[in-house]
């Protein structure tokens, strides 16, 4: 992430205008943490809202967001919301997105490894067959995009349904590994990962009780 660090200074794209200029300039640098809040659920639900609004071009924007503005930018407004929030779930969908650019191929041997023993999560996921880089590239962009023209809960638990597969597949595949420190970073990362995909199924079911905000 340390080309972000650069974009920081002078040359720095500008945020998205959707994201709303008096949402963010109460945000940035706000040392109130209640405006803090309150700008990240405003920028949240803006989103949600455009997208529905939108068509297929409006959709591929929202995806492109953290392409064009740095992940780290995604970060400063929700990184730090709950999880049962709408801003933290959007943040692990966009985090869990970045990370699936960032090693679509070791994703891919993961979840190829973990699906036999999570069957029905690897059907939800939908991963193109066989699993490869380009499928789970495919993915991480199919479902950021359904959350903003589909169905947000289907959404989260795809994204849910493959962060416990590859959790299952990193499991196993650390019990392979004859380095002691390597297999703990697996499992630990399997652990992380088995914990967000909780995270994201309990906000699906929040969106469809309607108390995801």
């Amino acid at each position: 992430m340390a080309p972000m660090d650069a974009q920081r200074g002078a040359g720095r794209p500008r945020r998205p205008a959707l994201f709303g200029p008096t949402a963010l300039d109460t945000f940035v640098g706000a040392p109130d943490p209640a405006q803090r809040i309150e700008a990240a659920h405003a920028t949240a639900e803006a989103l949600v809202r455009h997208g529905r609004s939108g068509g297929d071009e409006v959709a591929a924007r929202l995806v492109a967001i953290a392409d064009e503005h740095g992940i780290d930018e995604v970060a400063e407004l929700w990184a730090d919301q709950p999880a049962h929030t709408l801003p933290g779930a959007l943040w692990r969908l966009y985090a869990l997105r970045a990370g699936m650019r960032q090693d679509p191929s070791g994703l891919a041997r993961a979840f190829d490894t973990g699906r036999g023993r999570a069957p029905v999560h690897e059907a939800v996921a939908g991963v193109g067959e066989p699993p490869g880089a380009d499928e789970v590239l495919a993915l991480a962009d199919a479902v950021l995009a359904g959350a903003f023209t589909g169905d947000l809960a289907v959404a989260l638990e795809r994204a849910g349904a493959f962060c416990r597969v590859v959790s299952t597949g990193w499991a196993l595949l650390a019990d392979d590994v004859g380095d002691t420190d390597l297999a703990a970073a697996m499992t630990r990362r399997a652990s992380d990962l088995l914990r967000t995909g909780g995270q994201l199924e309990k906000a699906a079911e929040r969106w469809r009780a309607g108390t995801l905000h």
